[in-house]
C-alpha cells in the first residue's frame, strides 16, 4: 500500500520541480537559465580561486616579513626578495631600486646615511608598490561584483518577460484557466531562483574577499613602516656618531 501512494505521488514530485518549470519557460526564459548557470559555476570558481590565491600570498608575505624583522641589514634580503612573489618583497625591491638610484654607496664600502629627502622618496616609492600590489589583488573581484548587481536584473527580465507571456497566452484563451497561467509563471519566476542562487553566493564571497584585500593592506602598510624605520634609525645613528666624532675632536683641540 506505502509503495503505491509513493508511485502514486511520484509523477506530482517529478512534475513540480525545477525542471518541470524550465520546460515550462519559453526560449528566451530557457537562455537567461542557462547564462545565470554558467555565471554560478565562474562566480565559485573565481571565489575559490581568490581565496586560496590571497591566502597563499599573505603566508609568503608574513614569511618575508619575519625576514626583515630578523634583518640587521636593511639592504641584505635581495636575493631572497627575488627568489619569492610575496607582495612584501615586491615592496623591498622597490625600496631597494630607489635607494639605489641615490647613489649612497661610498668608495671605500659601507653607505652614507640617507637625507630626509631621500627618504620620503623611497616612501614615495614603497606606497606606490603597494598601490600596484593592491591592483593584483583585486584581480577579477570585478566579476563578483557584477554577479552580484547583474544577475538579478537579469532573472528579474526573465521573470518579467515570463509573466507576460504566460498573460498572453492567457488573453489569447480568452478565460481565466489556472492550468493555462500556472506553467508558465512557475517557468518564469525560475529565473529570479536562479539569479538570486547566483547573486547571494556572490555578494558573501566578495564581502570576504574584499575583508581579506583590507587586511592585507594594512599588512602592507606595516611593511612600507618598518622598512623606513630601519633606514631612518641607520640615519640617526649616523648623525648621532658624526656629533660624538666632532665632540671628541672640540676635546682634543
Amino acid at each position: 500500500m506505502l509503495s503505491g501512494a509513493v508511485f502514486s505521488f511520484s509523477p506530482l514530485f517529478a512534475s513540480n520541480g525545477m525542471f518541470y518549470a524550465f520546460k515550462q519557460s519559453d526560449a528566451l526564459g530557457q537562455g537567461i537559465c542557462i547564462i545565470l548557470f554558467l555565471a554560478s559555476i565562474v562566480v565559485w570558481v573565481v571565489m575559490w580561486e581568490k581565496c586560496c590565491s590571497l591566502n597563499k600570498a599573505r603566508k609568503e608575505s608574513v614569511e618575508f616579513f619575519d625576514a626583515i624583522m630578523k634583518s640587521r641589514n636593511p639592504l641584505g634580503l635581495r636575493e631572497e626578495a627575488k627568489k619569492t612573489k610575496a607582495p612584501s618583497a615586491r615592496i623591498y625591491l622597490a625600496a631597494c631600486e630607489r635607494v639605489d638610484s641615490f647613489h649612497i654607496r661610498q668608495p671605500g664600502g659601507g653607505r652614507r646615511a640617507m637625507t630626509n629627502a631621500e627618504l620620503k622618496l623611497m616612501r614615495t616609492a614603497m606606497e606606490q608598490a603597494v598601490e600596484d600590489q593592491i591592483l593584483i589583488l583585486q584581480e577579477k573581484t570585478m566579476i563578483l561584483a557584477t554577479a552580484v548587481s547583474g544577475s538579478p536584473f537579469l532573472g528579474l527580465f526573465g521573470t518579467v518577460w515570463g509573466i507576460t507571456v504566460a498573460f498572453t497566452k492567457l488573453a489569447q484563451i480568452g478565460k481565466a484557466d489556472i492550468n493555462t497561467l500556472a506553467p508558465g509563471v512557475s517557468g518564469a519566476l525560475l529565473t529570479t531562483v536562479i539569479a538570486l542562487l547566483v547573486a547571494i553566493p556572490s555578494m558573501i564571497g566578495s564581502n570576504i574577499i574584499a575583508s581579506k584585500i583590507k587586511d592585507f593592506t594594512v599588512h602592507l602598510d606595516r611593511v612600507v613602516d618598518e622598512i623606513y624605520a630601519r633606514f631612518k634609525i641607520e640615519q640617526l645613528d649616523s648623525y648621532w656618531l658624526a656629533e660624538n666624532a666632532q665632540a671628541d675632536a672640540g676635546q682634543q683641540q
